[in-house]
């Protein structure tokens, strides 16, 4: 059930002003006077509400001492809201009303703060990220260099790669460049990983450039593009909902794990030229999650701190996509000039 429990802790010299606030976005909502001269409002509250319910508790009580809020998920709620419930909560007159798009979008999302606290445990270079990290590539070199579909799927299912870049792109949406230097690291350490394990792993067996499994890492097609920008959006979508489920598909989808260990295992067996086509592939890859991240976050309606950066950032990815689309048109040129 797509519901929020919300708790909020205020003086009691300010009761009604909590409670007059509170009403436009709560389903229902209940109050109990608690130690210290407080009061407790309980609410329920549906997601897409939450995001401007907690923004006009902080600009409201944020300064007052002793006032707090929780979020918490409901799981089931008897008797059920009625349909009459459903009506979106009155805007605050300083706060943009959001677009018919943003509210069909946003309509199950998690809050900001929310998905802020989900990305947050995913950018950390932990001992247990590392170990992910090398077992994935491990698992995906060797499905490939032994043609085992299965097995690379496996390795796509682990996808320890897909949560930083989520987080490259939620960093780039809100203007947070603390998030997004942690998501850099974190990504970087785990590519240099990814990197070096196949590399190692490459000089130690015998490889066969031609398996198939291995060499379609090293081709890319302008509908390489399209299903790259689509699982991105797909994902973030699924993540924004707390449908980890649903982001299965996208970690088979659009890969990173896979290419990265096939450029490995290709440079290690000493072949530079195809190991480099498959690190366009995983560019490709990377640039279309953080592309089709930032768009659907901000048609999901996550407040950009500047819209400039946001808007630049957006930019930068765009030309590198654009570059990469004429490479990729460049090449077919090239092999339709050379076969005629």
């Amino acid at each position: 059930m797509s519901l929020r429990l919300v708790e909020v802790i205020i003086a009691d010299h300010q009761t009604e002003a909590a409670r007059e606030l509170l009403a436009p976005f709560c389903a229902r909502i209940w109050q109990e006077s608690v130690p210290d001269g407080r009061e407790k409002f309980s609410c329920v509250v549906r997601p897409r509400h939450i995001e401007a319910l907690l923004g006009a508790l902080h600009r409201a009580f944020a300064d007052t001492p002793g006032f707090s809020a929780v979020v918490q998920r409901i799981d089931a709620l008897l008797p059920a809201l009625q349909t009459s419930a459903d009506a979106p909560p009155l805007a605050p007159a300083e706060r943009r009303p959001p677009t018919g798009l943003e509210r069909f979008l946003s309509r199950d999302r998690m809050s900001t703060d929310e998905i802020y606290d989900d990305i947050v445990d995913a950018v950390a270079i932990s001992q247990t990220y590392l170990v992910t990290v090398f077992l994935s590539a491990v698992i995906a070199a060797l499905g490939m260099r032994s043609g085992q579909t299965a097995v690379v799927i496996g390795a796509m299912v682990i996808a320890p790669l897909l949560s930083p870049t989520l987080a490259l792109a939620l960093s780039a949406t809100v203007g947070d460049w603390r998030l997004g230097l942690r998501a850099l690291r974190t990504l970087g350490a785990g590519g240099a990983l990814v990197l070096i394990s196949t590399i190692l792993l490459g000089l130690a067996v015998e490889i066969d450039p031609a398996v198939p499994e291995l060499y379609n890492r090293t081709i890319v097609h302008l509908a390489d593009i399209a299903l790259a920008l689509a699982s991105g959006a797909a994902g973030v979508l699924a993540f924004n909902r707390g449908a980890s489920a649903s982001l299965v598909g996208v970690m088979i989808a659009v890969a990173l794990v896979p290419p990265l260990s096939a450029a490995g295992l290709y440079l290690g067996a000493g072949d530079l030229e195809l190991s480099v086509r498959a690190l366009f592939l995983f560019a490709n890859n990377l640039v279309c999650i953080n592309i089709a991240g930032i768009v659907t976050f901000l048609l999901q309606g996550l407040p950009p701190k500047r819209w400039r950066i946001t808007v630049a950032i957006l930019a930068v990815w765009l030309v590198v996509l654009a570059l990469f689309a004429a490479m990729i048109l460049g090449r077919i040129a090239l092999g339709i000039a050379w076969s005629g």
